[in-house]
């Protein structure tokens, strides 16, 4: 049975999976910087992940993850690899969180939520970055990157620091945008079939009823 500390654990690791679906090392990067000064307490298998040689790595890869995106045409490329990374990266960091659970549950957890949460918010970024390219041909790429890089930090930083409040957040923020993508998808699919439906409804001939009266 969980108690209340596994459910702040699996919530921090699912407020961490969001912000890998924004960026794939900026969680990895917070996260150790908040181990390196004292702020959360890392379980043993985990400890390579305080370290300085860990924080300098997870600066490097983070900054060329971030600056890639402001390539243009790279930054597609990149939405290829970083969608099944954020699915990993997800599982990762939920398991690192969720270190104290049994390790069957532990990674189930892992894989379902962290790796789902990434990978929801992942795709649901893709399809955005894709309105956005065939809006403004690519123009509002680099905005749209700097949006991207606020949300991978500020639901970093507050995962660690509001893990209860962050997760829960995550969790209505995507359910809600499942339902609105359903309703979306479900109105494309709608129009198309009632116009079709209507062009191929045949006009019915006036009535001799309906005839107009010759005039006296």
């Amino acid at each position: 049975m969980m108690n209340w500390e596994t459910i702040v654990d699996l919530l921090l690791g699912i407020g961490l999976s969001a912000a890998a679906g924004f960026r794939v090392f900026v969680p990895f990067l917070v996260l150790s910087i908040a181990a390196v000064i004292g702020h959360i307490d890392l379980p043993t298998q985990f400890d390579w992940i305080e370290t300085n040689q860990a924080l300098i790595v997870l600066a490097a890869a983070s900054l060329l993850e971030v600056v890639g995106y402001y390539i243009p045409w790279f930054d597609h490329l990149l939405d290829v690899i970083a969608t099944p990374s954020a699915v990993v990266a997800g599982t990762l960091v939920t398991a690192l969180a969720t270190s104290g659970m049994n390790p069957l549950l532990q990674w189930t957890l892992a894989i379902i939520a962290g790796g789902g949460t990434a990978g929801l918010t992942r795709g649901m970024n893709n399809f955005l970055r894709f309105l956005s390219t065939s809006i403004s041909l690519g123009l509002t790429n680099p905005v749209f990157a700097t949006i991207e890089l606020v949300l991978a930090i500020g639901l970093a930083i507050l995962a660690i620091t509001l893990p209860v409040a962050t997760g829960v957040l995550v969790i209505v923020l995507l359910f809600t945008l499942l339902r609105k993508g359903r309703q979306f998808i479900a109105a494309a699919q709608t129009a198309p079939n009632s116009s079709t439906t209507e062009a191929s409804t045949p006009t019915p001939p006036p009535s001799p009823d309906s005839a107009p009266s010759p005039l006296p």
